[in-house]
């Protein structure tokens, strides 16, 4: 039987993305992301449940999303979940995060010219793109997976 490792999220960032450079030159953005639930208990009583993730991006989607989105704007996230592990001086610490490998932007475009643009929940496969601001920024289907194994620092 095979496995699967997939995750789909929408949300909204909880921070700015945090873009940073391994020394090989390749690009890693970082942010959070918000998602809400809501429901009602048995009660009738209507609740919100909301599920914080951290989110990490390599290569040029990660550029691309740390120039166009800021905290507080939504984004629809494709990825995988990953598992890390560590020792500190209290013992051993874990922590499951999501390797970004798609993303969509969602809503309209912000007035400071970053944010959401291109597409209202639609697929970006179906003509969705990167908002312009005077840059020649590709569109997301022309972003490429540039990552090696090797590049990745744990």
């Amino acid at each position: 039987m095979g496995n699967v490792n997939k995750v789909f999220l929408m949300g909204n960032m909880t921070r700015d993305p945090e873009l940073r450079y391994i020394p090989s030159g390749t690009a890693v953005c970082e942010f959070g992301v918000a998602t809400n639930r809501q429901f009602k208990t048995r009660d009738g009583e209507q609740k919100e449940e909301v599920c914080f993730v951290d989110i990490t991006f390599w290569g040029r989607r990660g550029e691309v999303i740390s120039e166009y989105f800021k905290k507080g704007d939504p984004i629809f996230v494709e990825g995988r979940l990953k598992l890390d592990q560590w020792e500190t001086s209290d013992g051993k610490r874990s922590k499951i995060t999501v390797v970004g490998e798609d993303f969509q932007f969602l809503g309209g475009r912000s007035g400071g010219g970053s944010g959401a643009g291109g597409g209202s929940g639609g697929s970006r496969r179906q003509g969705g793109e990167a908002p312009r601001s005077g840059s020649s920024a590709p569109a997301p289907e022309d972003i490429g997976d540039d990552v090696s194994d090797d590049e990745i620092p744990f």
